[in-house]
């Protein structure tokens, strides 16, 4: 095998290797706790996940909507009162806004996710339903108000003039970078730490926080409702 091919090989190995050491990191980094706060309590959210990505649902308390009013003035029905839970979500805007399913995935936005992109947070009104996959979590009211506040402060900007994934949903300008060090299940453990709950002090896939979760989190059983469409309009 000449040099020319044994670079070759080489490179094909760390492009391997990156991304399970990568994967495996996050592991470690679920395993490690942070925050200090014990989960548990009278406020009752849900996670709601995919294979790559995870949403807060909030219960749409007149708190809730009042601290969502922006997103009220950018046409998402907050203050419908067939509202029962509030979505947010937070991710790297070229990928967030192209992808509507994984078919419509490309290479370019996730070259773009994992080296840096602007950041968008997404929110919408759901009706009283669980989605297939939630996860339930329960904390106390003081800890629920930080994590609105911590949730609300990743908005940096007005709405985006883009179309979002349901009738009723908006993407808004993020606050920070999206990348490989914080991915959009990263936001998720800093805004459950910025609420005060112990969680894995790094989480960069939707498995790590799972993973943290099973180690610092009192969780439910998930909901396996079938993902039927839901919308408010």
């Amino acid at each position: 095998m000449g040099q020319a091919a044994r670079l070759a090989v080489r490179a094909a190995a760390v492009l391997v290797a990156l991304p399970l050491l990568w994967f495996a990191a996050g592991l470690v980094g679920a395993a490690i706790p942070w925050g200090g706060a014990s989960w548990g309590g009278t406020i009752e959210i849900r996670l709601l996940g995919t294979a790559i990505h995870d949403d807060i649902l909030l219960p749409a308390t007149p708190e809730t909507r009042a601290a969502f009013a922006f997103a009220a003035g950018a046409g998402v029905p907050v203050d419908d009162p067939r509202a029962a839970w509030i979505l947010a979500g937070w991710g790297a805007r070229r990928f967030y806004t192209t992808t509507g399913t994984y078919a419509d995935v490309e290479a370019g936005a996730v070259w773009r996710a994992a080296t840096g992109d602007a950041s968008v947070l997404r929110v919408d009104a759901l009706p009283a339903w669980d989605g297939a996959g939630t996860v339930r979590l329960r904390m106390a009211p003081e800890n629920y108000r930080r994590l609105v506040a911590a949730i609300t402060a990743s908005r940096a900007g007005p709405a985006l003039a883009h179309r979002g994934f349901t009738p009723t949903d908006r993407f808004f300008e993020g606050r920070g970078r999206f990348d490989a060090r914080r991915t959009c299940n990263v936001w998720v453990g800093e805004v459950f730490r910025a609420a005060g709950l112990r969680f894995g002090r790094w989480t960069p896939t939707p498995q790590a926080t799972r993973l943290a979760l099973a180690f610092w989190a009192r969780t439910g059983a998930p909901d396996d409702t079938p993902d039927d469409a839901v919308t408010l309009r």
